[in-house]
């Protein structure tokens, strides 16, 4: 689940290389370990759900998630972006890429299924070709990004079931999640304009975004939420594993990965994470599996797959 400006791929000094067994080990369960927090993610919201506004759960998404990276800048003894420029494009960013998808999703699985949502999240890399047609002038569509475009929203169509209705499946909350997935592209295309190339390290930038996202949460969530009766076990731990884990400890294996093994190969985790929502929403919560969404999940994944290898 995409949701911070994308780390850049940083040299490994040949002297402190370690063994190619354990690079190797390392990056595979750095990737196994990221496809499973993401993936579970889904469940995390759909239990926070049962005790909390699908605000508040985003809020404490952002809050805990924010305290972990703050807590390694601290660490390693960086400083956080200086400069109004740079923070007024953060704040477009942490809208984009964190606050508006994180309470889209959130509010979608009071209505479908995690595993539906889970799906979903993986037409980021469709929107984004799509997007990219438009906003930016030096990609060129390719027939096989085409053709993945179109292969992978007739998988989008498959995973509701159009052909009967939307029978089983709640349109509006189809629709909030798909559109948390194409807020992501939106993001990606402003960050790329904005904020590319600039001194600052990835992880300054992105505890700036996540603080400036909970701040935004925080002042709608004042306005729009009451305080909650009680803090059920269930629900405020799944928030706290949605934000430590799911964000701020996602991050830095993100970071980790794409160092270890460059950018390209660590996006294919995009593609395990709609198999882990969807076995854990079947396993854990007991929601219900027709054959049409994971069908339609491998013809998604299969669109963007092909997007993201035609550029």
């Amino acid at each position: 689940m995409p949701a911070t400006i994308a780390p850049r791929p940083t040299q490994v000094v040949a002297a402190h290389r370690p063994s190619l067994v354990r690079r190797l080990a390392g990056w595979r369960l750095k990737f196994a370990a990221l496809s499973l927090i993401w993936g579970f993610s889904f469940l995390f919201m759909k239990v926070g759900n049962r005790g909390f506004a699908p605000l508040q759960v985003t809020l404490g998404r952002l809050v805990a998630g924010s305290a972990v990276l703050l807590v390694v800048l601290l660490a390693k003894r960086q400083p956080l972006p200086r400069g109004a420029g740079v923070w007024w494009r953060l704040a477009v960013a942490a809208f984009l890429l964190n606050a508006l998808p994180f309470a889209l999703f959130a509010y979608s699985e009071t209505r479908i299924p995690s595993q539906l949502a889970g799906i979903c999240n993986a037409t980021s890399p469709l929107w984004g070709m799509l997007l990219s047609l438009v906003a930016l002038a030096e990609d060129r569509p390719s027939p096989r990004r085409m053709a993945g475009l179109g292969v992978g929203f007739l998988g989008v169509l498959t995973v509701l079931g159009v052909w009967q209705g939307f029978h089983g499946v709640d349109p509006l909350g189809a629709g909030l999640a798909l559109a948390a997935s194409l807020s992501y592209p939106v993001g990606w295309i402003w960050v790329r304009r904005t904020l590319a190339g600039r001194s600052e390290s990835n992880l300054s930038l992105t505890t700036g975004q996540l603080l400036l996202a909970s701040t935004q949460l925080a002042i709608v969530s004042a306005f729009c939420t009451h305080l909650p009766g009680s803090f059920e076990l269930a629900p405020t731990l799944s928030v706290l594993a949605l934000g430590v884990l799911g964000t701020g400890f996602a991050f830095l294996l993100q970071y980790g990965l794409v160092a270890e093994v460059g950018p390209t190969t660590a996006q294919t985790v995009t593609y395990l994470t709609p198999l882990v929502a969807t076995v854990a929403g079947v396993v854990v919560l007991g929601e219900a599996l027709h054959w049409n969404t994971p069908v339609g999940a491998v013809i998604v994944l299969l669109g963007a797959a092909l997007v993201q290898r035609g550029q």
